[in-house]
């Protein structure tokens, strides 16, 4: 049986609605991978965030045209 190991990086402005993206991955079956990154946004004047995240999905096949988000 095939598996994927999905991968997807998150990225927000550094605020509650990024937490709730990052909680909600986990939710979904997700688990973290590494550490999270902060950078200023000088364009904004926000500090912005990401955070990587992979998953194992077992029977499915890698497709470039696959939505990850809905794994």
């Amino acid at each position: 049986m095939s598996a994927v190991k999905a991968y997807r990086l998150l990225t927000g402005a550094d605020d509650a609605g990024f937490c709730h993206k990052v909680t909600a991955a986990l939710d979904a079956g997700w688990d973290l991978h590494g550490s999270p990154a902060y950078a200023f946004d000088a364009g904004t004047g926000v500090m912005r965030c990401a955070q990587a995240v992979v998953k194992d999905v077992p029977g499915a096949a890698y497709d470039p045209g696959m939505k990850l988000g809905s794994l």
